[in-house]
């Protein structure tokens, strides 16, 4: 047995105390039938990132978090990446000038979608009115196809093995996942729908819905069509460096790691909120990236006794060591500058340059320096989930420095 039992809570890994106390706060609140940290945890907003709790009858829209539905997309190419590597930089900055990157962007081309005739739209005439209705669909409609900022990214891999290139991606329901999030944090609290929230505690206890209330399921049919909208975008995007490279995918991997799933464990029926990780059910498939040099993975879930354990979860990247902050430095917005950072860029670029990648935009909080190593965290959950494909980045696309990031995770 690879984790241990504190207080309650089962971890995988080397325990954070932060995010261990969240972790037990989160086990102590509402009607629990377990808490778990995933060996990549550390803080987040109420729920730890790498955190999951499987609830008796109980939603959490502060344990599925702001950026919900955020997760991975991965496609194999039927390209060599000794074809691509010769005409990585003009790649690099097709992809950076193609897919809008940053906060708040709006897509250049307007995207149709069949989603947006979706009958889960009239959640928000209810918990808002047509003006809530109408802001969000339009917001929606708008980010369609953009990635965001902080850790969100497009990337360029090589599989050592076969010598094949594939294409990963990483990021969420943008501003409209965001704006449902607070939307009914503010409900919960008795607010209207797009009343100004007063900021949150980061340790506060979670924040539940009951699922036979009418809020909790208005939540939780807005939760799942800010993850099929999640899935579009992801969608999107990979057609869209699919035609940059001129290739077509032959395989593929998609998986949310922000988002609370239906599920049956030990004959019961719970609501399994999984922040920061990912669904590794027995046969199941996921995506798991590392920083920006370091390995990603393709890992399929084990029919094991600790992966039931687990209640089929497993980490959704590498996992963070160091904060924003500690990274880059305290931003001054009014003159955009940082100050007290442990990473300079020149660190970080030598970094990347030194592992063999082709970056764009991205800021030292991003750097490989942030963030533990993949293999030690794959390492601590080997009972639990079989590697498949490893891949090494050789193109890395992010928003540039500097961006203002209200998502975090």
């Amino acid at each position: 047995m690879a984790f241990q039992v504190i207080d309650g809570v089962r971890v995988w890994g080397e325990p954070d105390a932060g995010a261990l106390s969240q972790a037990v706060t989160c086990a102590q609140t509402g009607n629990v039938v377990q808490a778990l940290l995933m060996a990549d945890h550390h803080k987040g907003y109420s729920q730890p990132i790498g955190g999951v709790v499987a609830y008796d009858g109980q939603i959490s829209p502060s344990g599925v978090g702001y950026d919900i539905a955020c997760g991975n997309k991965a496609v194999r190419t039927n390209l060599m990446a000794a074809d691509v590597l010769p005409n990585i930089s003009n790649i690099m900055d097709q992809i950076a000038g193609t897919i809008s990157f940053g906060v708040g962007r709006n897509n250049k081309h307007k995207v149709d979608h069949e989603l947006f005739d979706d009958h889960d739209w009239d959640v928000y005439k209810t918990a808002g009115d047509l003006k809530t209705h109408n802001l969000l669909k339009e917001l929606a409609h708008n980010q369609l196809g953009t990635v965001g900022s902080g850790n969100h990214y497009v990337d360029l891999f090589v599989e050592p093995v076969s010598g094949k290139l594939w294409i990963g991606n990483h990021f969420g329901s943008r501003g409209f996942g965001h704006k449902t999030a607070s939307g009914f944090l503010n409900l919960a609290a008795g607010r209207e729908f797009l009343a100004k929230a007063p900021g949150e505690h980061m340790d506060q206890p979670p924040v539940l819905l009951n699922m036979n209330d009418e809020l909790g399921d208005m939540y939780y049919r807005a939760m799942k069509l800010a993850g099929r909208y999640a899935y579009a975008g992801r969608d999107y995007v990979i057609q869209e460096v699919l035609k940059v490279l001129g290739a077509e995918a032959d395989f593929e991997v998609h998986n949310h790691h922000n988002f609370a799933w239906k599920e049956v464990h030990n004959d019961q029926e719970t609501i399994v909120i999984r922040k920061g990780a990912t669904p590794s059910a027995p046969g199941q498939l996921g995506f798991i990236g590392g920083s920006m040099a370091d390995i990603s993975v393709i890992v399929r879930g084990k029919d094991s006794l600790e992966n039931k354990d687990s209640f089929y979860s497993t980490v959704h990247g590498a996992g963070r060591v160091m904060s924003r902050t500690q990274a880059a430095g305290k931003m001054n917005w009014k003159t955009r500058t940082r100050s007290g950072g442990q990473i300079s860029p020149e660190q970080m670029q030598a970094a990347v340059a030194d592992f063999g990648v082709e970056l764009r935009g991205a800021d030292t909080d991003e750097s490989p320096f942030a963030y533990r190593k993949l293999q030690t965290v794959l390492d601590a959950h080997h009972e639990t989930l079989d590697i498949l494909h490893v891949l090494r980045p050789v193109g890395v696309c992010m928003a540039g420095a500097n961006e203002f990031d209200p998502y975090k995770d």
